[in-house]
């Protein structure tokens, strides 16, 4: 038996829009979460705040940001005045937050913004875009809920409500097209910016992952997936790539002084410009017995099999790390002292 037609089913394109954002509005008016980046009503959002909550909000929760927004905002009241801190302040006063690409990215932009804009952000999504570390989502969030422009602000609790209220049946990724679309369809001309962070908070305390709570679920009588009764659906989700194996050595020098050798990561890529003990290449075919020739210098060496750190971390991507410890000479360079 095809699932029930619901009222989002059933109304015209612009009742479907009408209904909806009107829904939702209504509920936020109400039951908005109150956030330390986020204007009260009647307010006008700092561009400065959203954007630095936006990329900090990237891949991490609200709970795990609001000190370090707090903390930035305290020592960085201004773009200016972030844009003038040397990165490795930034960067310091970032850490734990993971994702340190975002750091370098958030420093960047601030610089871009404070030195060739006069301290202005943009108003629109491209010139959003072409600032460092702000791609389409948060461009679209930040011209929506700093400057009140009509932007379809796509997030992960955003897509799981949009994906629940069409049953939409295509795994993720491919869906993701077909979800843009239908938030397009629903966002309204006026007051997208809160409709933005309605669908955010909706997602977030209501429309979750597991278990979400349908019977105060303000969208409850336009969701296709509750009429069928199986919201844990969706999202649906592809299949999961297997993931590559890959092995390598990491060196530990110890100084007679305590501190120990380390370098710094390239600019980009996975931990980009943070510290690590130096290593080897990382492969699928690594030869552990090469370890000795790759030291980064001659040292009294001890082989250790079992697990630091550093291979832990390692492990979770995939790879699997060989630490061989040893202790070393004095060095003029490179040192950290770890006391």
């Amino acid at each position: 038996m095809p699932p029930r037609r619901t009222m989002l089913d059933r109304a015209p394109r612009r009742e479907k829009q009408n209904d909806a954002a009107a829904l939702l509005l209504a509920w936020y008016d109400r039951s908005r979460r109150r956030l330390p980046w986020r204007a009260e009503p009647g307010e006008r959002a700092d561009p400065y705040a959203v954007w630095l909550s936006e990329i900090m909000l990237q891949q991490t929760t609200v709970q795990a940001v609001k000190p370090y927004y707090q903390r930035f905002l305290a020592l960085w009241p201004k773009v200016g005045d972030l844009a003038a801190a040397p990165v490795e302040d930034v960067m310091k006063e970032w850490a734990g937050l993971g994702y340190y690409s975002r750091a370098r990215n958030l420093h960047a932009c601030a610089k871009t913004v404070a030195g060739e804009l006069g301290g202005v952000f943009p108003s629109d999504e491209a010139g959003l875009r072409a600032l460092p570390g702000i791609g389409p989502y948060t461009a679209a969030a930040i011209a929506a809920i700093a400057f009140g422009k009509r932007a379809v602000v796509v997030d992960g609790n955003v897509e799981r409500v949009v994906a629940r209220l069409n049953s939409i049946a295509e795994p993720m990724p491919g869906a993701k097209p077909l979800i843009r679309a239908r938030m397009d369809a629903i966002t309204p001309d006026r007051r997208a910016g809160d409709f933005a962070q309605a669908m955010m908070d909706l997602g977030a305390t209501i429309c979750t992952p597991k278990k979400p709570a349908c019977a105060i679920c303000p969208l409850t009588e336009l969701c296709s997936a509750r009429a069928a009764g199986d919201p844990d659906r969706y999202p649906v989700r592809g299949a999961k790539a297997e993931r590559p194996r890959r092995f390598g050595a990491i060196f530990y020098v110890r100084r007679a002084d305590g501190c120990v050798l380390v370098r710094t990561r390239p600019p980009k890529g996975l931990l980009g410009g943070m510290s690590e003990f130096p290593g080897s290449t990382w492969s699928a075919d690594f030869d552990a017995r090469s370890a000795r020739d790759l030291a980064p210098l001659a040292a009294r060496r001890q082989d250790r099999d079992r697990r630091g750190a550093a291979e832990r971390h390692a492990e979770g991507r995939g790879a699997r790390a060989r630490r061989l410890k040893g202790t070393a000479p004095l060095l003029a360079r490179r040192l950290a002292c770890a006391r």
